[in-house]
């Protein structure tokens, strides 16, 4: 059985696009096949102060695998392309440290699953609140009904 999965995708270190289409063959290699994606957005860094500006995208992936396997994917392309300890989120009982990061991709939604667990949630509890993945993910919604 096959499932709908988006991904937000975000660079702001090294050559952002590049990294950002490098992790779409990744996902297609290891999670699914890419059935929509959005354009790629700009946006001041969300949380945090930093020089670099981001670059931001959405997926909607067609997958086989469970939401916990997509993630273990999502966490080894990542690492594959460049993402360390250093650049992740640190988290804290009622705060979240960001950084700078090569790349990062988050599930935001997983068919109309719901999942509340130490380490995974969706919907992705912050995506409402962030413009950088509510717009490409609006983009990716609108062109899922034409396709």
């Amino acid at each position: 059985m096959s499932h709908n999965v988006f991904l937000g995708i975000g660079s702001n270190l090294g050559d952002s696009e590049a990294t950002i289409l490098s992790a779409y063959q990744q996902i297609e290699r290891l999670i699914g096949t890419i059935r929509c994606q959005s354009a790629f957005y700009r946006s001041e860094p969300w949380g945090f102060e930093s020089t670099h500006p981001f670059v931001n995208t959405v997926v909607l992936v067609e997958t086989r695998l469970s939401p916990f396997a997509v993630l273990a994917c999502t966490q080894y392309i990542e690492f594959a392309l460049g993402k360390r300890r250093e650049h992740a989120t640190e988290r804290h009982p009622s705060t979240a440290i960001y950084h700078d990061r090569p790349i990062d991709i988050d599930i935001l939604l997983y068919d109309d699953l719901r999942i509340t667990s130490p380490r995974l949630t969706i919907p992705h509890p912050l995506m409402r609140q962030r413009p950088f993945v509510m717009n490409p993910l609006s983009e990716v919604m609108r062109l899922k009904e034409f396709s």
